[in-house]
């Protein structure tokens, strides 16, 4: 519903492999559901005749099966190393101006760079570099890591980008592409997952090293996980690397945070549920979510030959719809699991569509009902959150044709409150459902369902991981952020 929320962009890099460009656009399709309105790829080649690098950019708006042709993948993106990023706006409009990656030339040679979460200085840094003459190309924050790079005074480009690391405080999953190596970085937090892997080169007996944002991107192209980058860690990949199989590892501050914030909305939705993030498999836990919503708030059958149907919204909701019925059932309640909306997958996610007055008419075309699973039924929807309300209210209306006895709404995240300042697009408190109602029977009237519940805070935060030294970040559910931001970041902030 309106937890459609992939505000997390996806990055994708690769290093020593003959077609990297082409290794990194299957990366990106298997994150496609990590950022949809742009999508771009900047590949680096040896120049025989020149006797140096060559960087090649290419990028476009849609998605990445629309914008890279196998022509572009084999006449243009030339190559043996190659980051990839796709594209939803969090700060900055969405323009092409702010595609990704950005790729510059400086005194130390060629540097791209592609961006996923969101800083919390942006404001001040930028003006700060403009004051001193910087001259910035686009309107997204991710754009001012390479200013900082290149205004460095260290005296190497692994300094450089440490030194801008540490000046450029917020939530970051980065890929960097130099003249001699691919670089992934996580800012001290550990806010969003990256992962790094090794794909075998068969005529060489060497590895390709492969990094992105989920390990369902390893599964398409048969790379074998290797680890997750670390949080507060700068991972180079470079020959030696390729030579010796050791990674190179680094610490960004002397003095990271005693506990990692994890994004749990990362299991919650974020990510797909086939991939492992922070070393956990999400299907694992979307399915524990469920069963935790169940024991909060059972829903009873009228009787034995009338079993409560559990469905989910697709996609996200399956597998916790799944754990929902599986305890509603074990706490002896004839209940079923059942396929009530049937998904199209040729329309955009609502909440990817950027402006509110696209969403409303995305809904009706992407969900049509099942009658005959619903109708005369006491049905229990299970989703992964709402934040506006709108994809929600108009869910139920449709789901309200079916003709179904009662409909009860049950959601495995906690009531969103707050805005989000590390990577998530809904920026305004205003805009939030939760902030203009009292009780979830409130809420619950407003949208039309029988009887609405949202998971705990207490019950999410026992139903994921606890890992030493791991901690969740749930400032959109509590206000309490970790890391302070400027007041009111929003998606043009870099604009102003």
């Amino acid at each position: 519903m309106d937890g459609e929320v992939r505000a997390a962009c996806a990055v994708v890099g690769v290093y020593n492999h003959p077609q990297a460009a082409t290794i990194a656009y299957y990366c990106l399709h298997a994150l496609q559901h990590r950022g949809q309105e742009a999508t771009g790829i900047v590949s680096s080649y040896w120049d025989e005749q020149k006797r140096r690098r060559r960087f090649v950019s290419y990028k476009g708006e849609g998605l990445v099966l629309e914008v890279f042709t196998p022509e572009v993948l084999q006449n243009v993106l030339w190559g043996d190393a190659a980051i990839g990023h796709n594209r939803y706006s969090t700060t900055g409009s969405p323009s092409p101006a702010n595609i990704q990656p950005f790729h510059i030339t400086y005194r130390m040679g060629n540097i791209a760079l592609a961006h996923n979460g969101n800083l919390v200085t942006t404001r001040t840094l930028r003006r700060r570099l403009q004051e001193e003459g910087a001259i910035f190309q686009s309107t997204t924050d991710s754009e001012l890591f390479l200013h900082l790079i290149a205004r460095s005074r260290q005296p190497t480009q692994i300094e450089q980008i440490r030194e801008a690391l540490r000046l450029a405080r917020g939530a970051y999953s980065l890929v960097i592409l130099t003249d001699t190596a691919l670089l992934a970085a996580r800012d001290p937090w550990g806010f969003r997952p990256l992962v790094v892997g090794r794909l075998p080169i068969h005529h060489n007996g060497q590895y390709a090293y492969v990094v992105a944002s989920e390990t369902c991107a390893f599964d398409l192209i048969g790379a074998e996980y290797i680890r997750d980058v670390q949080r507060n860690e700068l991972l180079v990949i470079d020959e030696e690397v390729v030579r010796t199989g050791q990674l190179k590892s680094y610490s960004i501050v002397d003095d990271p945070p005693p506990t990692a914030r994890h994004c749990i909305f990362e299991f919650i939705y974020f990510s797909r549920p086939d991939s492992f993030i922070f070393g956990h498999s999400v299907d694992k836990i979307r399915r524990k979510l469920g069963k935790s919503l169940a024991e909060e708030s059972p829903v009873v059958a009228d009787s034995a030959d009338d079993p409560v149907i559990v469905i989910s919204v697709p996609d996200s909701g399956n597998t916790a719809a799944i754990g929902y019925a599986h305890v509603n059932a074990a706490a002896g309640i004839p209940t079923r699991f059942d396929i009530g909306l049937i998904r199209s997958h040729y329309v955009g996610r609502t909440f990817i569509a950027p402006e509110q007055n696209q969403r409303e008419l995305k809904v009706k075309t992407k969900f049509n009902i099942v009658r005959g699973v619903l109708r005369g039924r006491k049905v229990v929807v299970v989703d992964d959150s709402i934040v506006r309300g709108t994809t929600s209210k108009a869910l139920v209306q449709l789901l309200r044709q079916a003709e179904p006895k009662e409909l009860h709404l049950r959601i495995t995240a906690p009531p969103i409150r707050y805005p989000c300042r590390y990577g998530m697009d809904f920026p305004s408190a205003d805009e939030l459902i939760a902030n203009h109602y009292t009780t979830e029977e409130e809420i619950g009237q407003a949208l039309g369902v029988d009887s609405l519940h949202y998971l705990s805070l207490d019950k999410l935060i026992l139903s994921a991981p606890h890992d030493p030294g791991v901690g969740y970040c749930t400032a959109c559910f509590t206000g309490d952020y970790p890391l302070p931001a400027e007041s009111e970041l929003h998606k043009q902030v870099a604009e102003e």
